[in-house]
C-alpha cells in the first residue's frame, strides 16, 4: 500500500509542478484578456442575474449554480485550506485568491460553451458539458469520451474518497474515536448518500437548494465572530500572508511543498474553475442567453474561494494557534475555533462538515450522471445498471473513511488534472464562440434588450449546436 501511494504521490506533484500551474495561469490570463475582465467588469450583473426568474418546470440561472456550486464547496472549504496553510505556509491564502480572481474567467468561458452546444432530451430537460462541446465543436468524440472517464473517475472516485475520508478525520479529537470509528462513519454517510441517489437529478436540485446557502452562511458568520474576537491580529496577519506569499526562495526551494503550488492546488480543488465540472450544471439552466450562465458560474467561484476558503483561513490565522504539519486538516481548525468558542467549536466544525462532505458528494454524482449518458451514446443508462452503480459508489464512499491521506488526496488531485489538462485547451480552441457570445450580450445590454440568443449570431450553422436556432 505504502508503494502505491508513493507512486501516486509522484504523479501527483509533476502533474501540478510545473505542468498544471503553467496552463492554468496562461489560460485565466488568456481569458482574462480576452474577455476585459468579464469577471471583474460585469460582477454586479452577474448577481442581477441570480434573481432572473424562469420557467417553474425548468432548471434556473440560480438552481444549477447551486448545484455547482454545491460541488464546489466542500471540504477542501476546510481540510484543503487548513493543510495549504500547515504544510505550505500563509502565503498559500494569497495564490488561492489570485487563482480564484485569474480562474473566474476560465469558469465563464467553460460554462457559456457548455450553454451554447447544450442538448435537449425527450422530456424537454437541457444537458451538456465539456464532453459535448469537445465532441460537436472540435468532432473529437474520442477526446470527449476520454474526458467522460476522467469526470468519473473524479466525482465518483477521487473526490468521493476523499470528501469521506476529510468527514471522518473531523472526529479524531473526539475521546471516543478508536480503529472503528471510521468504519461506523463511513458506513453511515454511504447509507445515507445511497438513499438520496434514488430520488434522481431533481431531488439533487431541490437539496442543494436549501442546505448550501444555510450552512455556507453559518460558517462565515461563525468565522467573522473568531476573526472579530481577534481583531488586534488583523494586521499583523495580512502581513504574515503577504510576506510569506512573496518569499520566492522558500517558494522555489520547497518546490511542490510551497505556497505557491500547495494555495493552487487546494485553490483548483476547491473552485474548480476550468476544471471543467460545473458545465454538467450550467448546461442545465434554462436562459435566454449562454453568457448568462457564464455570468453566474463566476460568482460560484468566488463564493467558494473569496468567500468561504478566506474565511477558513482568517479564522484559524487571526487566532494563532500553533500551526504544523501535526494539526494540518481538521484539527487545525478546530483549535482555532475552540479559542473562541470553547468545546462548543469543534462541534460545530464537526456538523459543517457534516453537511459540507454531504452535499459535495451529491452534487458530485450528479455530474457522474450526465457523463454516464454521454458514454451511453447519449441515452441514460438502464435503472438495473444506475442501481449497480449507485451501489459501487456507495461502497467507494465507505472505503474513503479508512484509507490513508495521502492515499486520498493524491487519487483527487491526479484525476482533476486529467480533467483540466483536457477541458482548458479546448476552452481555448473554442474561445472564440464564447467571446462572441460575450460580446453579443453586451450590444444587445447596450441597446436595452433582455439579450436572446441565436447560434448564427456567433458564426455556428444549423447542425453544429442542437438548440438556440
Amino acid at each position: 500500500m505504502l508503494d502505491i501511494v508513493n507512486i501516486l504521490n509522484q504523479i501527483d506533484d509533476v502533474m501540478y509542478f510545473p505542468i498544471l500551474i503553467i496552463v492554468m495561469v496562461v489560460a485565466g490570463l488568456y481569458f482574462t484578456a480576452r474577455t476585459r475582465g468579464v469577471q471583474i467588469r460585469l460582477f454586479p450583473e452577474s448577481v442581477r442575474l441570480l434573481l432572473e426568474p424562469s420557467d417553474d418546470d425548468s432548471v434556473s440561472s440560480l438552481q444549477a449554480m447551486l448545484v455547482s456550486t454545491a460541488s464546489r464547496v466542500g471540504t477542501g472549504n476546510i481540510i484543503g485550506v487548513s493543510t495549504a496553510l500547515c504544510i505550505g505556509g500563509p502565503g498559500a491564502c494569497f495564490w488561492m485568491w489570485l487563482l480564484c480572481i485569474i480562474g473566474a474567467s476560465s469558469a465563464f468561458i467553460e460554462s457559456t460553451l457548455a450553454q451554447i452546444y447544450k442538448r435537449k432530451d425527450s422530456d424537454g430537460n437541457f444537458f451538456g458539458g465539456p464532453a459535448h462541446y469537445i465532441e460537436q465543436g472540435l468532432n473529437m468524440p474520442k477526446l470527449a469520451a476520454l474526458f467522460s472517464i476522467f469526470l468519473i473517475a473524479t466525482y465518483a472516485v477521487g473526490f468521493n474518497l476523499l470528501c469521506s475520508y476529510n468527514l471522518q478525520s473531523t472526529f479524531m479529537d473526539y475521546s471516543f474515536y478508536n480503529a472503528t470509528t471510521p468504519v461506523i462513519i463511513g458506513a453511515i454517510l454511504a447509507i445515507l448518500t445511497g438513499y438520496c441517489l434514488l430520488g434522481g437529478g431533481k431531488r439533487i436540485v431541490k437539496i442543494t437548494g436549501t442546505v448550501v446557502p444555510f450552512m455556507g452562511i453559518s460558517y462565515v458568520i461563525v468565522a467573522l465572530i473568531v476573526i472579530l474576537v481577534n481583531f488586534q491580529n488583523i494586521p499583523g496577519m495580512f502581513v504574515l500572508i503577504f510576506q510569506d506569499a512573496f518569499n520566492f526562495q522558500a517558494i522555489l526551494g520547497a518546490g511542490v511543498g510551497s505556497c505557491l503550488v500547495l494555495g493552487i492546488k487546494r485553490g483548483l480543488f476547491s473552485n474548480e474553475a476550468g476544471v471543467g465540472s460545473a458545465p454538467n450544471a450550467s448546461a442545465s439552466a434554462n436562459v435566454t442567453h449562454p453568457a448568462k450562465q457564464g455570468l453566474v458560474q463566476t460568482l460560484s467561484v468566488y463564493i467558494d474561494t473569496l468567500l468561504l476558503c478566506t474565511a477558513t483561513a482568517l479564522m484559524c490565522l487571526s487566532t494563532g494557534v500553533v500551526r504544523d504539519v501535526s494539526v494540518s486538516g481538521a484539527p487545525y481548525v478546530q483549535n482555532a475555533i475552540a479559542s473562541v468558542f470553547g468545546s462548543i467549536g469543534p462541534i460545530f466544525i464537526t456538523v459543517a462538515m457534516v453537511l459540507f462532505a454531504f452535499t459535495t458528494l451529491i452534487g458530485n454524482l450528479y455530474y457522474v450522471d450526465n457523463a454516464l449518458i454521454y458514454l451511453n451514446r447519449k441515452r441514460k443508462p438502464s435503472k438495473r445498471f444506475m442501481n449497480i452503480f449507485y451501489i459501487c459508489a456507495t461502497v467507494i464512499v465507505f472505503v474513503g473513511a479508512i484509507i490513508p491521506m495521502d492515499a486520498a488526496w493524491a487519487m483527487a488531485d491526479i484525476t482533476m488534472g486529467g480533467m483540466t489538462l483536457i477541458n482548458l485547451p479546448v476552452c481555448v480552441l473554442l474561445g472564440k464562440f464564447a467571446l462572441d457570445c460575450l460580446k453579443d450580450y453586451e450590444r444587445q445590454k447596450k441597446e436595452g434588450k433582455n439579450p436572446e440568443f441565436k447560434a448564427k449570431t456567433v458564426g455556428l450553422a444549423e447542425g453544429e449546436v442542437d438548440c438556440w436556432q
